[in-house]
């Protein structure tokens, strides 16, 4: 085990990467046990931070973290010491925090509970989805492929693999436009298939009543609601059931 870390992990430049992914898994996974906790109104769980009756919420805390790991980190020269490591780890830990409550911040108002607030929960998958295609070695938008050549096919595969990534976002495919930045034929699959009924690409160029728009709606109901469903149950074991809207 030792040696398959030294080799994966150190010797490739992803220490601070995995010292990142496992603060932030941690610190999220603590985070929503304790506001589980104080939800539950436990008594040996200590409650909510509220000095003076104000409540902060542990997104200040994260920042705080954020800015201390973050700045600390580019003081630091040897990528493979330990004040690397923590400053990435300390990155990781206010990361977790904040984008915890990603949407209490897009929102601007106090969704955490509420089915709105599944929103960050998402976000922090997707977050560790993409840290974890990072550390198996994984480069975004086809940097593999075009590894040694010019300049010119550089920006050319960053181009057509970011549009097709971007389309396929538009078209309401968040986990196959995002896994698609690393994995280009993920993307082209979700940039050629029908738009999902209520997103931007849908809007936009399904007229109400059309074909596409009615095939859309179909596959949405057979396909999508059931896989959404899982998630959404994924969501609700790990960070706790909504209680309204």
């Amino acid at each position: 085990m030792e040696e398959w870390f030294t080799r994966e992990i150190v010797d490739t430049g992803r220490l601070r990467l995995f010292c990142f992914l496992v603060a932030f898994i941690a610190g999220f996974l603590f985070i929503r046990f304790s506001v589980r906790m104080i939800r539950r109104q436990v008594r040996w769980w200590p409650g909510n931070v509220t000095p003076g009756g104000q409540h902060v919420h542990h997104a200040v805390f994260g920042l705080v973290f954020m800015c201390i790991g973050g700045v600390g980190g580019l003081t630091i020269d040897d990528e493979l010491s330990g004040l690397a490591a923590a400053a990435a780890a300390l990155f990781g830990l206010g990361a977790a925090l904040v984008l915890d409550e990603f949407a209490l911040v897009f929102y601007l108002r106090d969704v955490y509970w509420s089915e709105k607030g599944r929103l960050s929960v998402e976000v922090v998958f997707i977050t560790v989805a993409l840290c974890g295609l990072l550390l198996m070695g994984l480069h975004p938008v086809g940097m593999d492929d075009v590894a040694g050549e010019g300049l010119w096919s550089i920006v050319v595969a960053l181009l057509i693999n970011t549009c097709i990534s971007v389309i396929a976002l538009l078209k309401g495919k968040i986990w196959t436009g995002v896994i698609g930045v690393f994995i280009g034929v993920i993307a082209l699959v979700g940039a050629v298939r029908l738009a999902r009924p209520d997103s931007p690409w849908a809007r936009r160029r399904y007229a109400p009543g059309s074909r596409k728009e009615r095939w859309a709606r179909k596959r949405e109901q057979r396909y999508r609601r059931p896989v959404q469903r899982l998630g959404d149950r994924l969501s609700d074991l790990v960070a706790g059931r909504p209680t309204g809207e």
